[in-house]
């Protein structure tokens, strides 16, 4: 017998604390055949696991990905509730997922994850998402303009820190502000946040990174370069 590359999986809604099924994907069906330089993943095989991470309460319609705390403030939930609960018509997510649910999935995460006020790193997280799903179907338009979102979160993590305690590291974050600046054409970021990418490489570690923002670097400069010859 075949094994599907995905599994069913209960998981507890960190809002209604009710418990709804989802789907995940097999570990050993998750192949990579590159990443991208915003390390967007291209997947071999058909299987695309970005699909499967935003799971949706069908219960109350919190959409979130274990990037959430489970923290809510004072007052958020009532927020959810007339926002999202009380408008909620069930849909079923707990299928296998074109990429236009999965969409669908990660613009309920954004909206829920606003309203819930999560940290910065964590809504760029799923701006850039969309931003690769949309890159997927090549519509440049939306791509872009998530990409433009995600950038401004990264940067807003970048000033407030909030970043510290998850696996980010600020070389990374730097990188995503200078790699999303360059392919938005905000060339003045992307050139100042590679330059303190590179500065960084004194200090040791992370050093594919540091190697990718030298490769950048020397594209924009030949960006540079061309457009003044032109």
């Amino acid at each position: 017998m075949e094994i599907s590359p995905y599994y069913e999986k209960n998981i507890q809604c960190i809002n209604c604390k009710k418990e709804f099924p989802t789907l995940k994907v097999r570990s050993k069906f998750i192949k990579v055949d590159h990443t991208e330089t915003d390390f967007h993943p291209i997947y071999a095989d058909g299987v695309n696991a970005l699909y499967y991470n935003v799971f949706v309460c069908e219960h109350c319609g919190f959409s979130f990905t274990e990037d959430f705390s489970k923290y809510f403030a004072p007052g958020t939930q009532d927020e959810i509730r007339t926002q999202i609960t009380e408008k909620w018509i069930h849909h079923d997510f707990k299928g296998e997922r074109t990429v236009f649910q999965a969409i669908q999935a990660y613009k309920l995460a954004f909206l829920c994850g606003t309203i819930k006020k999560e940290k910065f790193v964590a809504i760029a997280g799923l701006t850039l998402r969309l931003a690769w799903l949309y890159r997927s179907l090549k519509n440049e338009g939306q791509e872009k303009r998530f990409m433009t979102m995600a950038r401004d979160y990264y940067m807003d993590s970048y000033s407030t820190e909030d970043y510290s305690s998850t696996q980010m590291s600020d070389i990374r974050i730097m990188y995503m502000i200078a790699e999303l600046s360059r392919r938005i054409g905000d060339l003045e970021n992307a050139t100042r946040f590679f330059s303190k990418v590179i500065e960084k490489q004194s200090t040791g570690g992370e050093a594919k990174i540091i190697d990718m923002a030298k490769e950048q670097w020397a594209i924009i400069r030949e960006e540079k370069e061309h457009a003044r010859q032109v």
